[in-house]
C-alpha cells in the first residue's frame, strides 16, 4: 500500500512538475539550437556587419510589467578581464507583450564597451559559451544602467521569472 501511494505521489509530482515547467518563461533563437553553434553572421567574423540574432519569448507570466535581457560571456581569460566575464548585450525596459527581438534590432542598450547595442561573440581564444538570460520583472526598469552590476541592482527583489538561452562560438582565425 505504502508503494502504490509513494508511486502515486511520485506521479502526481511528474505532472505538476511538467506543467509548471510547460509554463515557464522561455527564450529561443530560429538561429541556434540551445548549446548550439553562433552562426558567424551574428559575431565578430562578419565584421561590422555582425547583428543580433531573432530572439523568440514565449510563456511571459500574466503580472510581468516588463523584461530585461543580458547576454554575457563568462569564458574570457582572467588575465584579460579579471572577472572573466564579458558583456556583450544589456537590454531593458522591453515591453511584456514582446514576442521577441528581432535580427538586426539590437541598436539599444548597452554593451561591455560602454557602446550602445549588441555586439556580437569574439573570444580572443577558444570556443567560449554565451549566455542569453531573460528576465520577466514585477516593475519597469526606465534608468540609464551603466553596466550590468547596475542593471542587476535595479533587477533585484523584481525578478518574476529567468528563463536562458546558451550556445557557442569560436572564432574562424582561432580553430584549429
Amino acid at each position: 500500500m505504502f508503494m502504490r501511494n509513494l508511486a502515486s505521489a511520485t506521479a502526481i509530482a511528474m505532472v505538476m512538475g511538467a506543467i509548471a515547467s510547460a509554463q515557464s518563461l522561455t527564450i529561443t533563437s530560429p538561429a541556434f539550437q540551445q548549446g548550439g553553434q553562433i552562426p558567424s553572421k551574428f559575431t565578430c567574423d562578419a565584421g561590422p556587419a555582425a547583428v543580433n540574432p531573432q530572439l523568440v519569448f514565449g510563456n511571459v507570466p500574466a503580472k510581468t510589467q516588463s523584461l530585461a535581457l543580458i547576454m554575457d560571456d563568462p569564458d574570457v581569460p582572467k588575465t584579460m578581464i579579471p572577472s572573466g566575464e564579458f558583456v556583450h548585450w544589456l537590454k531593458w525596459d522591453i515591453a511584456p507583450t514582446a514576442k521577441g527581438i528581432a535580427e538586426g534590432e539590437g541598436k539599444d542598450g548597452i554593451n561591455g564597451m560602454g557602446k550602445p547595442g549588441y555586439m556580437g561573440p569574439c573570444p580572443p581564444d577558444k570556443s567560449h559559451r554565451y549566455f542569453f538570460k531573460l528576465y520577466a520583472l514585477d516593475t519597469k526598469l526606465t534608468g540609464a544602467y551603466k553596466n550590468k552590476a547596475e542593471l542587476e541592482k535595479a533587477m533585484e527583489g523584481h525578478v518574476i521569472q529567468k528563463a536562458e538561452l546558451m550556445a557557442n562560438f569560436e572564432k574562424a582565425s582561432t580553430k584549429k
